[in-house]
C-alpha cells in the first residue's frame, strides 16, 4: 500500500492497485465508529454504443440499462438480497447510477470485515434471468411514469433537451419505458462483462478499521484473485455541436408557482485553462459569487419578488461544460431577464475571491472530518479527474482573480437556453 499524504488537511489515504486492475482507497479515521464503503464503475447511461473487442461494428444496446442492471444486481441466485443481508446487523446498503458511473455501497458500525467481502461478492455475481429481467421492466416502468409527474425533473430533462443535440446528456438516466422494454438478459450480461471489470472499477472504504486486514479481506475475496482479462472497449464519440439545440422552450405542468431554467453551454476547448480541476474550481466560484445564496443577486431578486427558490448546478459531456439555473417564480421573464443581465456583466472582484478561497478551505477541512462526505468527494474526484486530487487546498490557494475575469470575458453569454414551465390553466 502507498501512503497519500493530504497537505493541509492532517489526513492521509493508502492506495494500493490489485493484479486484476482494481484500486483501492482506504481513508482510516481514529476518532470514528462508523463506516462507509463505495465499490464503483465507471459505466452509467451515457454508455450505450460501443464497439466490442474483436467485432468491427458499434453496437447499440436499450438506453437506461445501466441503471436497470444496477437494479438486477440486488438479486441474487440464491433468493436473499443484499438489502436483506445486511439488516441482519444493522448495516444500510444502496446503489445509484449516474450518467457516467454506478456505485453500490454500505455503511455501518459493526462487521466491516464481512461486509465489505459481501459487497465484493454479490457485486461480482450478477444472476439474469428471462424471468426476473422482464418481471423488473414493470417496476422500472412505474418508476419513469413517476418521474414523469415530477415537475421539476421534467423541467431538468427539457433543459438538457435543449443544450444538446445529440449527446446522450439529453436521455434520461432511467430510459424510456419503450427502451427498457427492450432490455434482454443477454444485453445486461453484454454491460456487465465489459464494464464491470476490476480495471474499470475502484473500491474507497472510510472509516475505523485497521488498513492492514481491510486489505487482507480484498486479497482474499474470491473474485480479487481472479486475473481478469482487461477488455478494451471502444466507445462512440458523439458529435455534438458547440451551440445549443434550443433557444426557448415554453411547457406546462401540474404547478401553481411557473419555474424557470437557464442553461449556458461551455466548449472547454475554447478555453485557455486546460486543467480540468482547476476549471471546475474557476467555473463554481463564478456561480457561487455571481448567484450564490450571499450573492448580490439574490438578494436583488429577493428584494423584488422574483423568485421563491433559487438552484444552480455544473454538467459535464465530454468537453462541454454547462451551468444549469433552476427556479421558481411568479414572474419568470422578469427573472430570465434579470439572469441574463447579470451574465453580460460579469466582473469578480479579488476581495471576493480571497473570501470564497478562505470559505471553500475552511469547508474541505470540515469535511475531511466526515466519513460519508469524504468518500463522496474522493468518489467525484475519480469519476471526474481520474484520481483524488490530494492537494485541493494547496490549489485554491492559488486561484487568481485575473485569471477568473479573464475566463468570464471569453464565455460566450449567447450560447444559452431559456426554458419556461407554467401552471396549466395560465401562459
Amino acid at each position: 500500500m502507498k501512503k497519500v499524504e493530504l497537505p493541509g488537511l492532517d489526513s492521509y489515504y493508502f492506495y494500493e492497485k490489485l493484479e486484476n486492475g482494481l484500486e483501492c482507497f482506504l481513508l482510516p479515521y481514529e476518532n470514528k465508529n462508523n463506516y462507509f464503503i463505495t465499490y464503483a464503475t465507471k459505466f452509467g447511461s451515457n454508455q450505450t454504443s460501443f464497439q466490442l473487442p474483436d467485432e468491427k461494428k458499434m453496437i447499440k444496446v436499450p438506453d437506461g440499462i445501466a441503471h436497470f442492471l444496477e437494479h438486477k444486481m440486488f438479486e441474487q441466485e440464491d433468493g436473499v438480497d443484499p438489502f436483506t443481508h445486511y439488516a441482519k446487523s444493522g448495516t444500510g446498503a444502496n446503489a445509484s447510477t449516474t450518467f457516467d458511473s454506478t456505485q453500490y455501497i454500505c455503511y455501518g458500525t459493526q462487521n466491516i470485515e464481512e461486509n465489505l467481502d459481501y459487497l465484493l461478492n454479490f457485486v461480482n455475481e450478477p444472476y439474469f434471468t428471462d424471468e426476473n429481467v422482464q418481471k423488473e421492466k414493470g417496476i422500472i416502468a412505474e418508476e419513469i411514469k413517476m418521474y414523469d409527474d415530477v415537475p421539476e425533473w421534467v423541467l431538468e430533462e427539457e433543459i438538457r433537451k435543449s443544450v444538446y443535440h445529440v449527446h446522450p446528456m439529453r436521455i434520461d438516466i432511467a430510459g424510456t419505458v419503450e427502451e427498457i422494454d427492450k432490455i434482454t438478459k443477454e444485453d445486461l450480461y453484454t454491460c456487465y462483462d465489459l464494464y464491470y471489470q476490476p480495471s474499470n472499477m475502484f473500491l474507497i472504504v472510510a472509516g475505523k478499521f485497521d488498513p492492514e486486514k481491510i486489505m487482507e479481506v480484498i486479497h482474499h475475496n474470491k473474485h480479487m484473485q481472479k486475473k481478469q482479462e482487461n477488455k478494451r472497449v471502444i466507445e462512440k464519440e458523439y458529435r455534438e455541436k458547440a451551440t445549443v439545440n434550443a433557444k426557448h422552450k415554453e411547457l406546462k405542468m401540474n404547478v401553481v408557482v411557473p419555474k424557470i431554467g437557464y442553461a449556458l453551454k461551455i466548449d472547454r476547448n475554447q478555453l485557455k485553462i486546460k486543467d480540468d480541476f482547476l476549471l471546475d474550481l474557476y467555473l463554481q466560484m463564478f456561480t457561487t459569487v455571481v448567484f450564490g445564496i450571499s450573492s448580490t443577486f439574490r438578494e436583488k431578486v429577493r428584494n423584488e419578488q422574483l423568485m421563491t427558490s433559487f438552484y444552480t448546478h455544473w454538467d459535464r459531456a465530454d468537453h462541454f461544460k454547462t451551468l444549469l439555473i433552476m427556479a421558481e417564480t411568479t414572474k419568470p421573464k422578469e427573472l430570465l431577464q434579470a439572469i441574463r443581465e447579470e451574465m453580460q456583466h460579469l466582473t469578480i472582484s479579488k476581495e471576493d475571491v480571497e473570501r470564497m478561497k478562505k470559505v471553500w478551505i475552511s469547508s474541505e477541512v470540515k469535511m475531511i472530518d466526515m466519513v460519508e462526505t469524504s468518500v463522496n468527494n474522493m468518489f467525484d474526484d475519480i469519476i471526474k479527474y481520474g484520481k483524488p486530487i490530494a492537494n485541493k487546498i494547496e490549489i485554491i490557494r492559488q486561484l487568481d482573480v485575473k485569471v477568473l475575469n479573464q475566463l468570464l470575458q471569453t464565455l460566450d453569454k449567447e450560447n444559452c437556453i431559456e426554458v419556461i414551465m407554467y401552471p396549466n390553466e395560465v401562459k
